[in-house]
C-alpha cells in the first residue's frame, strides 16, 4: 500500500468520525441547497447591483444554512424538521383529500374533497367542526 491509499484510509476514517452523531444530508437539505445553487447562478446574470447583492447573501445564507443542518448534532430537531417539509410537500399532492386543523387542538384532520359541508370529528380529542370540503 502507497502513501496515497494509506492517506486515503486516514482521511475516510478521520471523516467518518467527524460525522459520527451528526445529522447528514435528506430531502429538506437538498431543496435548501438548490435554492441556494438558484439564488448564487441569477445572481451571475443579474446586472442591477442591489439584485445582485441580495441574492448573493440569500445564496449564502441558504448554502449556509444548509450546511448548518448536515452538521448538527441535534438529530431529533432536523429529523422533525424535515418530517414537517415531507407532510407540507404531500399536502400539495394529494389531490383527493383536504387538509384542516382542529380548532381546540390543532391536529391536522384529513377529509374527502367534493362533499360539501360535512361535520368533522378530531380523532384525537373528539372535537365536533363543520368545513366545507
Amino acid at each position: 500500500m502507497n502513501w496515497f491509499q494509506r492517506f486515503g484510509v486516514k482521511f475516510r476514517s478521520g471523516l467518518r468520525t467527524f460525522m459520527t452523531g451528526r445529522y447528514g444530508t435528506d430531502k429538506l437539505n437538498m431543496v435548501i441547497l438548490g435554492a441556494g445553487l438558484i439564488a448564487c447562478l441569477l445572481s451571475m446574470f443579474i446586472r442591477f447591483p442591489l439584485i445582485n447583492l441580495l441574492l448573493t447573501l440569500l445564496s449564502y445564507v441558504l448554502m449556509g444554512w444548509a450546511i448548518f443542518r448536515s452538521l448538527s448534532r441535534n438529530v431529533y430537531k432536523r429529523y422533525r424538521e424535515n418530517s414537517r417539509y415531507l407532510n407540507f410537500l404531500n399536502r400539495f399532492k394529494d389531490k383527493e383529500h383536504r387538509y384542516f386543523s382542529c380548532p381546540r387542538c390543532r391536529q391536522a384532520v384529513r377529509v374527502p374533497k367534493g362533499k360539501g359541508k360535512i361535520a368533522i370529528s378530531c380523532p384525537k380529542c373528539k372535537e365536533k367542526f363543520i368545513k366545507k370540503t
